[in-house]
């Protein structure tokens, strides 16, 4: 679910991988399209402006360092800036008040890097997003105790589902589908009622008080045993530090605090480029689909990976790539000013109905309609119903299968002969990296049957009840389970 779309990962490769996997990955990507020789390695971007004759040129001067202190300048023709989001660690300290006498140590955690060194020490998390709960679970396995303190709670989402099948690869088109045809607060309801089918978020204390679908799910298998061992025990807010001691907000103590680690997000900025190109405030950026600066008198600017999906990051940020590198060529045209101004401001608008006010959820997609979005303005979104007239099987595993980044290599610009044959065999890279003994069991064939007549007769019962105005959607809420979960 995170390859390249024409590159698929080595099906031996674990379905997660750590991170040297990762940084094999992609150098192998790399040396498969003899990228190397065109990347300039270690070297700082010090300025992007625009050059004195951009409205007639589009061009960009661009000042740059290397290892040895050498500064260059240099003029481009368009500009991709693939930062990314996790850019400057946002630590907070004056919501916490006496961190100045806190006699232990404490960090970001992007600078965590090895429990070992609190190996019998007491620590505490302060976050429970992704790289939270991580880090006390990390933790918890050597020190003597371990704090998790949120402010919100957290819906718990496990990445492993439903007989151990990692659980993007169960996000179809269908159950995207399906989802939107449901009430905001019934679809939340079905995700809760899950989720507490795994743990008991209230008995677990970890139950936040926003829905499950107002903000981003934190992914963790472990957390919830670590909690039951007791090597994990989640706290409220900070409310203050007073040399190695800790107070929350229930008005606990707990004494000799050797770590604390502030897993508080990041804030994003561009100060290479002047503010008038991009202009930040409160990890707010007005960006038309989260990659263009509308106002720009030549569309040679963009930004790459500025989004939050609820998927893999890597497919998200190919496809804007795509996107942009079509409107530097003048293949595609971005509309008016007007127009991508209207759009900004409604996904802004969209957002801020959705999801907590927070500075993590500013740049939120949801992944297979953000894909579809962009890939519509490319040219590669799949042509499902000619699919499923020309090419059942395929069209079948395109429509009920995984949202796998193949799928946007089928058709249009960037076509790849080898779409097809990857996606009809990604289950197989599924299961290769745990194929590792001789199994007599015969193996279950996957069929499409049933789900392609279940999910029918959910549409149609759809259609009928938005009809009629009738609140039932008994069959719609079984479809949705069976393919989220």
């Amino acid at each position: 679910m995170m390859c390249f779309s024409d590159f698929p990962i080595p099906a031996h490769f674990p379905n997660f991988m750590h991170n040297s996997l990762i940084m094999d990955y992609f150098r192998m990507y790399a040396d498969h399209f003899q990228l190397t020789k065109h990347i300039r390695f270690n070297t700082k971007v010090l300025q992007v402006k625009q050059r004195s004759d951009f409205s007639h040129s589009g061009q960009w001067d661009v000042e740059t360092e290397d290892k040895d202190g050498k500064k260059d300048k240099h003029i481009f023709d368009a500009v991709l800036i693939c930062i990314g989001h996790h850019c400057h660690p946002n630590m907070p300290l004056h919501d916490f008040p006496g961190i100045n006498t806190f006699t232990g140590r404490y960090f970001h955690s992007r600078d965590y890097k090895t429990p070992e060194e609190w190996r019998n020490k007491k620590a505490i998390v302060v976050g429970i997003g992704n790289s939270g709960g991580d880090i006390a679970v990390e933790l918890s396995r050597v020190t003597k105790q371990v704090y998790l303190s949120t402010r919100r709670g957290a819906w718990i989402k496990y990445r492993m589902s439903v007989r151990g099948f990692p659980l993007d690869m169960l996000t179809s088109r269908v159950q995207s589908s399906l989802l939107q045809l449901l009430p905001f607060g019934l679809q939340c309801s079905m995700a809760e009622n899950q989720m507490n089918q795994r743990i008991d978020h209230s008995l677990y204390n970890l139950k936040p008080k926003h829905r499950f679908f107002n903000q981003h799910p934190t992914v963790n298998d472990e957390l919830p045993n670590r909690i039951l061992s007791g090597t994990v025990m989640v706290k409220p807010n900070i409310r203050r530090f007073q040399g190695s001691s800790v107070e929350f907000d229930d008005g606990s103590v707990v004494e000799d605090i050797d770590l604390v680690v502030f897993a508080t997000g990041y804030k994003f900025s561009f100060p290479f480029l002047t503010s008038q190109v991009v202009s930040v405030s409160e990890n707010k950026a007005s960006l038309y689909k989260y990659v263009f600066p509308p106002e720009l008198d030549r569309p040679t600017l963009a930004i790459i990976g500025l989004v939050q999906p609820l998927g893999s990051t890597i497919p998200v940020s190919e496809m804007q790539a795509r996107w942009a590198t079509r409107v530097f060529k003048g293949c595609v045209k971005l509309p008016s000013v007007s127009a991508m101004l209207k759009d900004i401001q409604y996904k802004k608008e969209t957002m801020a109905k959705r999801y907590v006010t927070s500075q993590r959820h500013t740049i939120q997609v949801d992944y297979v309609a953000y894909m579809d979005e962009i890939a519509e303005l490319v040219g590669v979104k799949p042509a499902l119903s000619r699919l499923l007239l020309t090419d059942p099987r395929l069209g079948l595993n395109v429509m009920f299968g995984p949202t796998t980044p193949c799928q946007y290599r089928l058709r249009g610009p960037g076509k790849w002969a080898g779409a097809r044959q990857a996606i009809l065999t990604q289950w197989e890279r599924v299961a290769k990296p745990m194929q590792t003994r001789i199994c007599d069991e015969p193996k279950a064939q996957r069929s499409f049957k049933w789900p392609l007549i279940l999910s029918v007769t959910a549409l149609a019962l759809a259609v009928y009840v938005k009809r009629k105005s009738f609140p039932s959607c008994i069959i719609l809420i079984f479809i949705f389970n069976w393919t989220m979960y």
